[in-house]
């Protein structure tokens, strides 16, 4: 009795060294509501690619972006073309006129506004606000904005809920993402605008307000090159979901069925038959319960 008594220290040791490695608490989910889940984004830690994970979560099957200033209700993703859309229920429509602190994006965020996307700030001051700009010898004043502001602006501005405010149309600017600078950022109080809306197309609707796509759209790419990383597609192919191990380096790791992870895919070598093949995730389980097994009996 005393022999086994002392071998309770040992063996709970190995059994909290190892069985970490042998079990995943974590299951990545291939969808997020409506929404196809697929690489680099992920549905909680451990899925996608670590460095879209702080951005893009799953909470409650609705897939969100968040940045410093909110957080933001994903509305698709073509992954085809790489692009994120989302919306900002702060920001002005057609139908819907309310004051916003505006919208940014973190720094170091693998994102980018995609070409697409057009920001048209309204009720701007015309006097004191950075957007515009004191001619040289003269007392007037012209909006640092883009030639396409007559047109957005006149047609934003015809809608009911903008038109009731009886704002002059000078007080409209558009910026492109390009305009914004290297930090990303719209910082409504900053340029002494009361409100924003957002389109990324017009929907064959170039007249009509009510019907053009509001909202923002985001680039993002894989990595440096953009290339779709091969270890990634290889998972993929054996039914698993790309993801990541936890610790300093972040590296692959290929969530398979029933939430365990391996460095390189769902399969397990060839075939041991013409009609089956091995997963991992299954011999893994089985060693699970083999070593949870020899533990019992060794306490006994």
């Amino acid at each position: 009795m005393k022999a086994k008594s002392s071998s309770i220290p040992l063996l709970s040791s190995i059994l909290i060294t190892f069985l970490p490695y042998l079990i995943s608490s974590q299951t990545c989910q291939k969808t997020c509501g409506k929404i196809p889940i697929k690489y680099p984004f992920g549905t909680g830690p451990g899925c996608g690619d670590p460095r879209f994970q702080p951005y893009v979560s799953c909470n409650q099957q609705q897939l969100t972006f968040s940045t410093h200033t909110g957080c933001y209700i994903v509305t698709s993703i073509d992954y085809n073309n790489q692009i994120m859309y989302i919306s900002d229920p702060t920001m002005s429509t057609c139908s819907c006129t309310q004051p916003s602190k505006g919208f940014s994006l973190n720094w170091d965020a693998p994102f980018s506004f995609h070409d697409d996307t057009v920001f048209a700030l309204l009720d701007c001051s015309t006097t004191s606000s950075p957007i515009y700009k004191t001619s040289n010898g003269y007392n007037s004043t012209y909006p640092l904005c883009d030639s396409m502001s007559s047109f957005i602006c006149s047609f934003l501005y015809s809608c009911e809920a903008i038109s009731r405010l009886s704002l002059p149309i000078s007080t409209c600017c558009v910026y492109t993402p390009v305009d914004l600078g290297p930090s990303f950022d719209i910082d409504l109080q900053k340029l002494q605008c009361t409100s924003y809306s957002a389109l990324y197309g017009f929907n064959n609707q170039d007249t009509n307000p009510g019907d053009w796509k509001y909202g923002v759209a985001l680039k993002y790419k894989f990595n440096f090159n953009n290339d779709y990383p091969e270890l990634c597609a290889s998972c993929e192919k054996s039914n698993g979901v790309c993801g990541y191990n936890y610790g300093p380096y972040k590296s692959f790791a290929c969530n398979c069925p029933g939430g365990l992870n391996t460095t390189t895919d769902c399969f397990y070598g060839q075939s041991w038959s013409y009609s089956s093949r091995f997963l991992p995730w299954k011999i893994r389980t089985l060693s699970v319960f083999a070593f949870t097994s020899f533990i019992v009996l060794a306490l006994m």
